[in-house]
């Protein structure tokens, strides 16, 4: 099943879902090995270390540094990938009230880390996005 490209009809769906529990950001060198203990969520290799995102707990139980506390809110419209000025407009909202996001795209969703002393904020914001239209009465 594809999924949606529209903009309107992404902004209109967006339902978002904050996840449990609060995540941060670690790295480790190339040749690192990722602890045995702990599953991230998300891993990304770029040229200066592995990037691991996780819980807060897992990192800390592994004695990884970390930063960017943060809560995830999953937007559960299922985006396509080809989707233009969707991520945009969301993180255009988030800016102009001051709020960080660090954004992942899978295959089915948008990702949204946010700060964790922000994550309410985040959420509402998105969910005023989503609302529908206030119908004007006609005359």
């Amino acid at each position: 099943m594809a999924g949606e490209r529209d903009l309107k009809a992404l902004l209109r769906d967006i339902k978002p879902e904050m996840q449990e529990g609060v995540f941060v950001f670690c790295t480790i060198a190339h040749d690192g090995e990722i602890p045995a203990a702990i599953h991230p969520l998300l891993m990304f290799r770029e040229r200066e270390g592995t990037t691991l995102v996780m819980r807060r707990e897992q990192a800390e139980r592994a004695g990884l540094s970390s930063q960017f506390a943060s809560r995830l809110i999953t937007l559960t419209v299922h985006s396509s990938l080809n989707a233009v000025g969707f991520l945009a407009a969301i993180t255009a909202r988030l800016a102009e009230a001051g709020i960080s996001v660090n954004a992942v795209s899978a295959f089915y969703h948008d990702h949204l880390f946010v700060p964790d002393q922000r994550a309410g904020d985040a959420l509402r914001i998105l969910n005023s996005m989503s609302a529908p239209e206030p119908r004007t009465s006609a005359r």
